[in-house]
């Protein structure tokens, strides 16, 4: 049976207090993130932000002739569309269904008016988008100064924090699309990294064999952002003794 979703499967909306979540959620609609489904365009007008109950949503920039690299990747450790609330109204990214999965989406009014309340959910959405631009600024220098192999481990362990298994569904051209690179050195890189036991890589499915062995491999920059999301993330002390009570 599938299990039944509830607005908490979202660490966000988790982790507001019972009174600010319940008078979110009626507000609170449940949607499907289906593969490749395009949530918004560069420029385009949000009138949603999404807080994913599964499944990965990919921030990626998209160049003048159609290339295009992933600057972040979204879970259910956060949502989709810090620019209504922070002022902006639109980005110049697109955020694009990287692993189906389904989300609660909030309209744009709504999400404005309980920014402004302040409280708990701004304060949650604020230490969220300081981790979101730690993950971009850290996948910029990881880019410039990093070979692709630990470029890739990087994309595969943060992938893997925001899924339930140890499987993706990803082709090696759109590993490539994601990363900015060429398919030829995506392929080669997951090639030596199936050699040598870490991951099973067979018809646009990849399965993690020995995330040990991947996490040292992979290069700073996958701890940097970790260590910041779980430091910016964590329950406040007051939800914590609520818990424990």
């Amino acid at each position: 049976m599938q299990a039944r979703r509830t607005p908490t499967q979202n660490h966000l909306l988790a982790a507001l207090p019972a009174a600010e979540l319940m008078r979110l959620a009626p507000h609170l609609e449940p949607v499907p993130l289906p593969l490749g489904a395009v949530i918004y365009e560069s420029g385009g007008a949000q009138d949603y932000v999404y807080f994913p109950a599964s499944g990965i949503v990919s921030l990626l920039y998209v160049m003048n002739d159609g290339s295009a690299a992933e600057i972040a990747v979204v879970g259910n450790e956060g949502m989709v569309g810090i620019a209504l609330f922070m002022g902006g109204g639109t980005t110049p990214s697109r955020a694009v269904v990287q692993s189906a999965g389904s989300a609660w989406r909030l309209d744009a009014a709504r999400i404005k008016a309980e920014f402004a309340r302040g409280g708990e959910l701004q304060r949650l959405l604020l230490r969220y988008t300081q981790a979101l631009i730690t993950q971009m600024t850290q996948t910029a220098v990881c880019n410039r100064h990093h070979v692709l192999e630990q470029q890739l481990c990087r994309w595969l362990l943060l992938s893997l924090d925001r899924l339930a298994s140890n499987r993706l569904v990803m082709t090696q051209q759109l590993i490539a699309n994601m990363l900015g690179v060429r398919r030829e050195g995506v392929t080669e890189a997951a090639g030596r990294l199936q050699a040598e036991g870490l991951i099973d890589y067979r018809r646009g499915r990849i399965r993690v064999l020995d995330r040990a062995k991947l996490e040292k491999r992979v290069c700073e920059c996958y701890g940097v952002v970790r260590r910041e999301c779980d430091r910016l993330l964590a329950p406040a002390p007051a939800l914590v003794a609520a818990l424990a009570a």
